[in-house]
């Protein structure tokens, strides 16, 4: 089994099945697939085109299947290999946390664009100003809490043991850390635990260890004084 991913720094998508299937133990192998940008022409396109039409990341190669979305990826993880709980047990539990994972998929657009996934990288200044020129930024930080809200009881992720939702939002995790964005204080304790996971946590010693910068990625840091994240 493969799985293709790009570079651990940037790459928000290729983390989640990374660190779920690490976190349970599902043997697997890594293609790095280097990013240099995302016209048709770049190398990572022409690359994953040939593997996918979405020419994207992740993408699990199994059992002769080629599975090219995050989420599809995890549902085959969960049919797959039923005893490792990808979804927790108790049914209640399991549809709200396919609710949350969903949500992260195709939500959080504010977050997503304005505050790009940079593993390692200090920006707090980038995040203070993001929040004053952005509103939408704001309330999806509020949205968060809300929906995380009801699951922080005393247990240390959202459903007890690591599992598919927790792997969705270490992202979002990690975007906190980066841009200091202003959270309660249940969800900086939620988000600590994350980070601190040794899945998570040897995500992001490996993304340290690429020492790549690419511009593209970063325009952030090309616009400090502007108004745009």
């Amino acid at each position: 089994m493969k799985l293709y991913i790009g570079n651990k720094t940037y790459s928000s998508w290729s983390m989640r099945p990374w660190v779920l299937m690490r976190a349970l133990a599902i043997d697997f192998d890594e293609v790095w697939v280097p990013f240099d940008g995302f016209t048709p022409d770049a190398e990572f396109k022409k690359t994953m085109a040939a593997i996918h039409p979405l020419a994207t990341v992740p993408v699990l190669e199994a059992e002769g299947v080629i599975i090219a979305d995050s989420l599809a990826i995890i549902e085959y993880l969960a049919e797959a290999y039923p005893e490792k709980q990808v979804w927790p047990q108790n049914a209640q539990d399991r549809n709200i946390a396919r609710q949350l994972t969903a949500i992260m998929h195709s939500g959080f657009q504010a977050i997503r664009g304005h505050c790009p996934m940079n593993i390692g990288a200090e920006l707090p200044d980038v995040g203070a100003r993001l929040m004053k020129d952005h509103p939408a930024l704001k309330a999806e930080l509020d949205l968060l809490e809300a929906i995380l809200k009801p699951q922080f009881k005393d247990q240390d992720f959202l459903f007890g043991e690591f599992s598919a939702v927790d792997a969705f939002y270490a992202p979002v995790m990690s975007r906190i850390k980066t841009y200091n964005l202003t959270v309660s204080a249940e969800m900086a304790s939620y988000q600590k635990r994350v980070l601190s996971h040794p899945a998570v946590a040897d995500w992001c010693k490996k993304a340290l260890a690429e020492n790549i910068f690419l511009d593209f990625e970063e325009p952030y840091r090309q616009n400090i004084n502007g108004n745009d994240g």
